[in-house]
């Protein structure tokens, strides 16, 4: 046999063998649009996160129309609460007529095959700005923010939400809001559990955007060490018995290799959150010119695919869906 060199390059030569060897492919079915939401009028823009803002239930749904004609067919909702109305426990999360519940029906009614998905956490409405429940010394709760949880969730689903998805790190949450909704007929409502989030510094603006950081400490009793590995495939292990239906790695970009260990070590459907942090760092050095915005997104996107996401959870939703659409 000829000692003949290898060209993988012919596997390259044109835009058609490219497009037909390709091994992770992205489209708008891939991602579930975060949105910011709050009670007044108009839209009020994130300084962090240029592009983003908080939207008012009216602009929500201008917003939400939109990315449908694009082809995006998730959304997920996160609250921005005003002080008046956040607690110690929380109690504004499980109103039926609070900002999450109104959204999901204005929602729901438009647009019926929308996918709704649910933030449930106490950060949003806690005056301490913890994602749960805070006793004596600054320590966290673990089972009586639970039960507030299973409330909160209830809540939600009884407006419309198609998936629940608990974002808190409370140990035993998944097994106890699948028993709250099956108990009370939402067997069909999904969950999707925040399994392996980590205790990152990416998450900068999304506090910003909903005036939500903690008033005092940090989330490291609760949310991952982001040096840790092994902890995360333990997630996976407890939520995959407890009934998850899909679970999620937070941050993505940072956490690529993490992403890749949840999708072999488990069967359901992995999501990744293309946080805050990321998207402002893509944005930012694409408005000064540094970077090719289009170009280096969906790049990101497409390595978050390639490591064996699912889902991706992206601020980037409709632009990306935009330029896919334009080839």
């Amino acid at each position: 046999m000829l000692d003949l060199p290898k060209r993988p390059r012919r596997n390259r030569k044109s835009a058609w063998i490219r497009d037909a060897v390709r091994e992770t492919w992205l489209s708008p079915a891939h991602f579930i649009y975060p949105l910011f939401i709050h009670a007044g009028e108009g839209v009020e823009p994130i300084r962090s996160m240029p592009g983003v803002a908080r939207l008012s239930l009216t602009a929500l749904l201008e917003e939400v129309e939109a990315a449908w004609s694009e082809g995006v067919r998730s959304v997920v909702l996160f609250p921005a609460v005003v002080d008046g109305l956040k607690t110690p426990r929380g109690d504004e999360a499980a109103n039926p007529e609070g900002l999450v519940p109104s959204a999901i029906r204005l929602l729901k009614q438009r647009l019926p095959e929308l996918t709704v998905v649910t933030d449930v956490a106490l950060d949003p409405y806690s005056s301490d700005g913890h994602d749960g429940i805070v006793g004596a010394g600054g320590r966290v709760l673990n089972d009586e923010t639970v039960e507030v949880l299973c409330q909160q969730a209830l809540c939600q689903a009884e407006a419309g939400a198609d998936v629940i998805s608990p974002s808190d790190m409370m140990d035993g949450r998944v097994g106890a809001i699948r028993r709250a909704l099956d108990v009370a007929g939402f067997t069909e409502v999904s969950v999707l559990a925040y399994t392996v989030k980590y205790a990152s510094a990416f998450y900068g603006p999304f506090r910003d955007a909903l005036d939500s950081a903690p008033r005092f400490g940090d989330k490291k009793t609760y949310q991952m060490d982001p040096a840790n590995t092994r902890e995360a495939l333990r997630e996976v292990e407890l939520d995959e018995a407890e009934g998850a239906d899909l679970i999620m790695v937070k941050p993505a970009g940072p956490f690529l290799d993490i992403i890749r260990r949840v999708r072999e070590a488990t069967t359901l459907p992995v999501a990744a959150y293309q946080v805050s942090g990321e998207y402002a760092m893509l944005k930012a050095a694409s408005l000064n010119g540094w970077l090719d915005e289009r170009r280096v997104v969906l790049e990101a996107l497409t390595g978050i695919r390639r490591a064996g996401a699912d889902v991706i959870l992206t601020y980037y939703a409709r632009q990306a869906a935009r330029w896919l659409a334009a080839g």
